[in-house]
């Protein structure tokens, strides 16, 4: 976030004296997720309906059933069944959970994908962003997805930065963020448009004092006020981060369109309705459940963004599972639903790739809280978009929902997958750790699904 913090006036409407003309915050979330002042230069500058290649990731943190959701075992017995039935969806011979008719209405643009495997049994973000397990890192640390997006793919708009995160962080937060550049560097880590609960601005503020928006045009003093927050932090390397932040920043204040991209309000109401009502309340160790964020991610990727990570609700219901799922599956329906169609309706829905996950899998059988446990064996994905083969189903488990018994999936395959949708050369790309050694987005041998291209 950059805030720029003029000069006290006397007759301020702010109790700390800023007057309204010199208080402007680059880089937040304001009402709850709608109104995003980085959005910079979005369809003024854009134009509705132009699309380039990119990735929305959603992270369902905490490992969400996979047998409540898009693999119901109508066959198993009831300790393992649960109590939600399975409804057809608009492609012949798909059915999911009933909590989910919107996502069902649409199935003919996803794709479940049943067999996930590979998982790790503890909480952790890392293979959904990286694709990797933590085991054995390179010189640097893996860099994620998005980083690896930034690095080989660049910028599409100068205001715009190419990784972005609208990842909220908790005090104990086991599921991490978006994950950072690793070997790659901080240059590439994710742009963070917000913080976590009381950490609105504590991270990612920086604060120019004594910068008025009369001033913006004089660059030396622009810049010297960035020198002076420069000393104020060490050389460990987040320099280099600092200086591709403060270009961004250049380039977003000095934008004639500013005040025009910060401003919402023009979005079609019944549009914002369609995604639903943020519940911004934070969970103590996921995030809130913030359904226009899904709107929010849209109009990032239309300005100009090529990742845009997210992560939505808590999911790690080892009690409670199926009150939880009355919840929560509806919300989820909703944001994931109104994104994929919004996607299509503006022409970007080949353009751009969706991904919905969580780290592992749930226990097959249901536990004396009526909830599930860790179960890293099997997982889910849902995939949209991208150009994919979509109206399929990947992969099958047992009749419990156990193991998979058909095309198991691997998560290097999905990356391998989303990096080719967005039109990465796998073969041709080599990057080295900061021992030398050579690195690649995934690892030799992991190949696009064959079933979606």
């Amino acid at each position: 976030m950059l805030t720029i913090l003029g000069q006290s006036e006397r007759r301020s409407g702010f109790c700390d004296r800023l007057s309204r003309r010199d208080f402007l915050t680059v880089g937040g979330m304001a009402a709850g997720g709608l109104s995003l002042s980085n959005l910079l230069q979005s369809e003024a500058q854009a134009g509705v309906g132009r699309s380039h290649k990119a990735i929305i990731n959603i992270f369902l943190p905490g490992g969400p059933p996979h047998q409540d959701m898009w693999d119901i075992k109508v066959d198993a017995p009831a300790e393992v069944r649960g109590e939600f039935a399975p409804i057809k969806t608009n492609v012949a011979g798909i059915e999911i959970g009933e909590l989910f008719p919107r996502i069902a209405k649409i199935m003919d643009k996803l794709v479940p994908i049943r067999s996930i495997v590979g998982a790790n049994a503890g909480h952790s973000s890392y293979q959904c962003f990286s694709g990797h397990n933590k085991n054995n890192p390179p010189a640097g640390g893996l860099p994620s997805m998005g980083s690896w997006v930034s690095k080989v793919q660049g910028v599409v708009s100068e205001t715009i930065p190419p990784h972005l995160s609208l990842v909220y962080k908790t005090g104990h937060n086991p599921w991490g963020d978006a994950g950072g550049g690793g070997f790659l560097g901080v240059k590439h880590s994710p742009f963070r448009l917000v913080g976590g609960k009381g950490e609105e601005s504590k991270i990612d503020n920086m604060v120019l004092k004594g910068i008025t928006l009369d001033r913006l045009q004089d660059r030396n003093a622009l810049l010297t006020s960035f020198d002076n927050y420069r000393r104020e932090v060490d050389s460990s390397g987040a320099m280099e981060g600092l200086d591709a932040f403060s270009q961004q920043a250049l380039g977003i204040l000095t934008s004639s369109n500013l005040a025009e991209a910060m401003d919402v309000s023009g979005e079609d109401p019944q549009l914002v309705e369609r995604y639903g009502e943020n519940r911004p309340n934070f969970m103590s160790d996921g995030a809130p459940r913030m359904n226009q964020n899904f709107l929010v991610a849209r109009r990032l990727v239309e300005a100009g963004a090529r990742m845009v990570s997210m992560n939505f609700s808590r999911w790690d219901w080892h009690g409670g599972n199926f009150k939880r799922a009355h919840q929560d599956f509806p919300l989820l329906d909703q944001g994931v639903s109104a994104l994929v169609e919004d996607l299509d309706n503006r022409g970007m829905l080949r353009d751009v790739s969706v991904v919905v996950w969580g780290e592992f899998g749930r226990t097959p059988k249901i536990n004396a809280s009526a909830g599930r446990d860790h179960w890293p064996r099997v997982s889910c994905a849902l995939l949209a978009g991208g150009g994919i083969r979509a109206g399929q189903v990947i992969g099958a488990t047992n009749r419990l929902g156990e193991y998979a018994t058909d095309r198991p999936v691997t998560f290097q395959e999905v990356f391998a997958t989303l990096y080719n949708n967005i039109g990465m050369n796998l073969r041709a790309i080599r990057e080295f750790d900061l021992r030398g050694r050579p690195q690649y987005p995934v690892d030799e041998g992991v190949h696009p699904l064959r079933e979606l291209i």
